[in-house]
């Protein structure tokens, strides 16, 4: 897959998560991959009050970041540089510079002008529910596809340099058979995750699966860089209380949703997200 490549977009440093096994399975195969963060994480909750202060915080989930990309083999990052706007509601959501005061053409005049720098034929972001409704999340998802359009049309943002098309755009995604299953694999423990939702309400059907990317050869070296973001590992997670081995099974799928294309819709089974995209 030489001249390939995968650009993810996200929001915060360790929403990289989701994306582990597929930047480490395409790595494998010769595809140059890269990331970018809309922010630093500024806001984000401390596990450990040793790890960081709220002053240093963004400095040290980028030193974290970049511990958990180097175990990923992403040699491409980049940065928006706007705050991290926190949970809908928060303080966080007035700061000047937070993401959710960015304005979109803003926002999404950078991701174009480092889209065409990079030129990705494939394009990873969140769906529209941003995970679990955080607004950064959110923002993020409209932009990235404001910047997937945008990017390919000569007119808008010239000075960002020639047009680029990406041939796909995908989506990561959590199944409701996924939440399903781990609500089974959770009775009995104490955990938020289903306060304010059942199981049978989250997650996207089986129907709007386009890849569902078998990870497990990658899952030892996934976890290991989603345990670089120290200041984010909390002991009384619920996923960590589970056995180790339904951690694993956890791990061991990811699944994508295709968003947009520019070469023919997937196909079922095909499970590659390179699929069909054309040799440069």
């Amino acid at each position: 897959m030489a001249d390939k490549r995968l650009l993810g977009v996200f929001a915060h440093p360790d929403d990289e998560g989701s994306i582990g096994g597929a930047l480490l399975h395409y790595h494998s195969l010769g595809v140059e991959t890269g990331l970018v963060y809309a922010t630093r994480g500024e806001v984000g909750q401390v596990s450990d009050p040793l790890l960081a202060t709220q002053e240093n915080m963004g400095q040290v989930r980028e030193n974290e970041l970049r511990a958990a990309l180097k175990l990923l083999s992403v040699p491409h990052l980049w940065f928006l540089d706007y705050r991290d706007s926190g949970m809908a509601g928060s303080p966080a959501n007035q700061h000047p510079h937070a993401l959710m005061n960015a304005g979109a053409a803003d926002v999404i005049g950078k991701l174009v002008a480092i889209i065409r720098q990079f030129r990705p034929q494939v394009m990873i972001t969140f769906d529209e529910t941003g995970g679990y409704g955080h607004p950064d999340h959110i923002a993020m998802y409209k932009n990235t596809v404001g910047a997937f359009h945008s990017a390919a049309d000569y007119v808008q943002y010239p000075e960002a340099g020639p047009a680029h098309a990406i041939s796909k755009l995908y989506f990561t995604s959590l199944s409701r058979h996924q939440f399903e299953t781990l609500a089974e694999w959770m009775q009995g423990q104490e955990t938020e995750m289903f306060k304010d939702k059942e199981p049978s309400e989250m997650g996207i059907p089986d129907d709007r699966i386009s890849v569902l990317l078998d990870v497990e050869r990658w899952q030892d070296l996934k976890a290991a860089a989603q345990a670089m973001h120290r200041t984010q590992v909390y002991p009384n997670n619920a996923m960590l209380s589970l056995p180790h081995e339904l951690q694993r099974k956890w791990r061991s799928t990811e699944i994508y949703q295709l968003a947009a294309s520019r070469v023919g819709p997937d196909v079922i089974g095909e499970n590659d997200l390179f699929a069909r995209v054309p040799p440069e």
